[in-house]
């Protein structure tokens, strides 16, 4: 995997120790986007005046995985109240497309590019309804470094260059995109220097007139006469009747510890019910990278999503059992499930009884801490590129069902399925870690494998998110898929060969690949030493710094 060389201290898979600060930690996948919301904790912000100014310029400078064009999701723990607020900040479908549409043009799936699968983008709206809660400075102050890195430009990183270079060939045959992604019809490449100006130009109307200024005013109106060129059907009436949704996170207890999600829409509650099962196995006394554990962990995680694939949806729209799915008794129910010798190959659908993206972290000298993430969908997301304004359309609508009778159906006005998910973990009532782990159906899979990492397997806050992880692909899907086969595990490098044979032998598919384990970003608080951690990982080009 991640092998690091031999260390004095801390497990030999470890990329680095955990940065330790005083007054304020920022997490990120971008080190220029780091330092951008650590000035911003220094100049006397919030930490959630922080997080939107890191957010702002992650979606400059990795749109290959976030941008205004897309959703956004948060947790935050609020040192005044001593509570935590979580907050839904993802847009809906358009009024005037209805599930007859995609019937009569005989589309079996919604398509993962194009005009189809836009919703509203709900980052703008959800950046206001965080600020107008917990910030302390102005939106001019908050959007100023990524209007100025806008405008004279930065130098791609690594990761993200790659990214960007595989989506510039398929995206260019959108109008707009060359335009606004390209240096001379091509990708920026590492070190190049990168300049967005449409972009600055649409952040600082938005720092100027609010968030008025993008779902209905003249922003508004450039995205709504695009999207009808393209041939689609978002309106200026959609975006203007967007409204994020503040909402309270749910939780279970692993072991003593609170562990955080929000509820559907996302698959948040896939963690908890996955520790919800773990818990009745000795983890510990399995050990990290045994074949047991890893055994196990696949089996339950093939039972939950088939949960996911049946009952996850906007709950505006469908009844969501969700403290039935997240409960102790449910999960001893599935234990029954799981053949300690045996991989299933395939899972009885669940009957209840009635009863790509970013991911951020920022903690400031108050107390409060932000889990924060932020996708377009699809990498850099449907290629609708309104002209002009500097930044992608997101592509989520894709994740609805065609199913009339699925929960999750296409439905005018309805909040599609999403992936993207905050995390958080309190002990005692008190706040312990903010995190996430990006990267689609990895999510919920590596929530809780970060946690079972630092509770059974005693790792620290860095170890935690190096450790080799485990990625099952094959579940049955809210659009409709089935499973089949059991599906595909795929490890990172850093696991035995014997554990894999092992793991063959009980009839896992077994396959490898680099990428595609998430990336992971995390903040914990001391309380004793009256000190945070910061852990950003390898996987991506990101830091964690303090001060």
């Amino acid at each position: 995997m991640l092998e690091a060389q031999d260390r004095l201290t801390g497990k030999q898979f470890a990329t680095r120790s955990e940065v330790i600060a005083q007054h304020g930690m920022v997490a990120s996948s971008q080190p220029l986007c780091t330092q951008v919301g650590l000035d911003i904790l220094k100049a006397g912000g919030s930490a959630v005046d922080a997080a939107i100014a890191t957010n702002a310029c992650l979606g400059l400078m990795e749109p290959t995985g976030n941008g205004i064009g897309g959703d956004i999701f948060a947790i935050v723990w609020d040192a005044k109240t001593q509570k935590l607020h979580g907050l839904n900040g993802s847009g809906r479908s358009p009024q005037s497309l209805t599930l007859d549409y995609f019937k009569k043009e005989g589309l079996e799936k919604i398509p993962a590019h194009g005009p189809l699968p836009v919703s509203v983008p709900g980052t703008v709206d959800g950046w206001f309804e965080l600020h107008g809660k917990f910030g302390k400075l102005s939106m001019d102050q908050i959007l100023q470094p990524t209007i100025d890195y806008a405008n004279n430009g930065f130098p791609l990183s690594e990761l993200i260059a790659y990214y960007w270079g595989r989506s510039t060939p398929f995206l260019s045959k959108f109008p707009g995109f060359k335009e606004t992604y390209t240096i001379n019809g091509k990708a920026p490449v590492k070190g190049q220097v990168f300049k967005n100006p449409f972009l600055a130009n649409t952040l600082r109307t938005i720092a100027r007139e609010g968030r008025d200024a993008f779902y209905k005013g003249d922003i508004a109106k450039t995205i709504a006469v695009y999207i009808k060129e393209q041939g689609g059907f978002l309106t200026i009436d959609d975006l203007a009747s967007h409204t994020s949704t503040w909402i309270e996170p749910v939780s279970t207890n692993y072991r003593g510890y609170d562990v955080w999600e929000l509820p559907p829409n996302g698959q948040g509650i896939a963690a908890l019910q996955i520790l919800n099962i773990m818990e009745h196995y000795d983890v510990r006394d399995m050990g990290f990278g045994s074949a047991e554990y890893m055994h196990h962990f696949t089996e339950a995680k093939k039972l939950v999503f088939e949960d996911r694939a049946k009952y996850y949806a906007d709950m505006d729209f469908a009844k969501v059992p969700v403290q039935k799915l997240i409960s102790k008794s449910y999960a001893k129910e599935h234990i029954s499930n799981i053949n300690p010798e045996r991989a299933a190959r395939r899972i009885d659908e669940p009957k209840l009884k009635d009863g790509d993206t970013i991911y951020l972290t920022v903690s400031d000298k108050d107390g409060n801490m932000v889990s924060l993430i932020q996708s377009n969908y699809r990498g850099m997301g449907s290629g609708m590129t309104p002209t002009g304004l500097g930044f992608i359309l997101q592509d989520r609508g894709e994740l609805f069902s065609l199913d009339k009778d699925h929960r999750n159906a296409y439905e005018p006005g309805k909040r599609p399925f999403h992936t993207i998910i905050p995390a958080f973990i309190t002990k005692d009532g008190k706040p312990f870690v903010s995190f996430g782990l990006m990267g689609g159906g990895m999510q919920p899979q590596g929530h809780a494998q970060i946690v079972i990492n630092l509770v059974d397997f005693d790792m620290n806050l860095q170890e935690a998110g190096d450790a080799p992880r485990m990625y099952h692909t094959g579940s049955s899907q809210p659009t409709g898929e089935k499973m089949t086969n059991g599906g595909t595990l795929f490890l990172e490098s850093g696991f035995s060969r014997e554990t894999i044979r092992e793991m063959i032998s009980k009839g896992h598919d077994i396959d490898h690949r680099v990428g595609g384990f998430g990336g992971y970003q995390a903040i914990m608080w001391d309380a004793i030493n009256e000190v945070y951690y910061g852990a950003s990982e390898s996987r991506k080009d990101g830091q964690a710094a303090g001060y």
